[in-house]
């Protein structure tokens, strides 16, 4: 028994380890492309020209049927979850692979957080919650290789994600409910007075839903790219050079965290949104 603690507790510093070493190796990949990209006889940085859309396949004008770099990496994205889904799962063995422990770990993660926050007759609606999810966290994390692109950073397709949501959980408050969801924007709790003026606060802030839901996610990921963008633009400064390797490391790692909590934070807020469509009245 000591001996195999001994060797489990080897394996986890081998692959803490291991990690770290990937992290500086992507830190020192970025400050390369940083010095290629935003070093021209000085010190110049484009934090936000990671973010233009162009055409994937080379020229200049972007018409309706253009491939983009943003519907590019989409695609890349969706195949990605197929790819864990579908093909990491095909086997089903007994003794999973990789792939398939990590397509359990997802399925399992998800399935209880829905079940947790709105209810087990929430449970129906939980494959497009899990879609989401999955297709958010590998928007996050293919952003994250050096000479991508992110999706997620773009307003209009969080928006979109987001208004998906919204329609989809009023229209099922107004099915599974009729007009007593309307109730959810009714505080029968509060004075007689005061229930107009909180249902007017509540009508607002539930339209206001699908803004915070798309900004949150959209100005996170925009945010870490850009400071990582400024650090790699640093590279032209050969004294502070050191420093921005190191910072580099430092913003890369907790982007990779900001990649994993901000598509669970936009599942949950699902879920939540869900819970408020089948129980208005809780």
């Amino acid at each position: 028994m000591a001996a195999e603690q001994t060797n489990s507790g080897q394996a986890n510093r081998g692959n803490s380890r291991l990690i770290a070493y990937a992290l500086i190796t992507v830190a020192v990949v970025l400050f390369i492309l940083g010095l290629l990209d935003d070093y021209d006889g000085g010190l110049s940085i484009s934090p936000m020209k990671q973010f233009e859309v162009v055409p994937a396949l080379g020229g200049d004008m972007v018409h309706w049927y253009t491939v983009t770099n943003a519907t590019l990496f989409m695609g890349l994205a969706i195949l990605s979850v197929a790819a864990l889904m579908v093909l990491g799962t095909r086997g089903r063995a007994i003794i999973p692979s990789r792939a398939q422990s990590l397509a359990e770990l997802a399925y399992g993660f998800i399935r209880k957080m829905v079940e947790d926050v709105a209810g087990k007759d929430a449970l129906p609606y939980f494959p497009y919650i899990l879609t989401l999810f999955l297709f958010i966290l590998f928007g996050n994390f293919l952003g994250l290789i050096p000479g991508s692109f992110t999706t997620t950073s773009h307003f209009a397709v969080t928006m979109v994600l987001a208004l998906a949501v919204f329609v989809t959980v009023t229209l099922l408050g107004f099915i599974k409910n009729g007009t007593a969801f309307l109730s959810l924007f009714w505080v029968s709790s509060a004075p007689l007075v005061l229930r107009p003026v909180l249902a007017i606060i509540e009508l607002i802030s539930y339209f206001v839903r699908p803004v915070s839901h798309s900004v949150r996610l959209a100005g996170a990921i925009t945010a870490g790219h850009a400071v990582m963008k400024v650090f790699a633009g640093f590279a032209g400064v050969a004294m502070v050079a050191p420093l921005a390797i190191g910072g580099m490391v430092a913003i890369y790692a907790l982007e990779v965290l900001v990649a994993a909590i901000q598509a669970y934070v936009f599942a949950i807020l699902t879920c939540v949104y869900l819970k408020d469509a089948l129980h208005p009245h809780h």
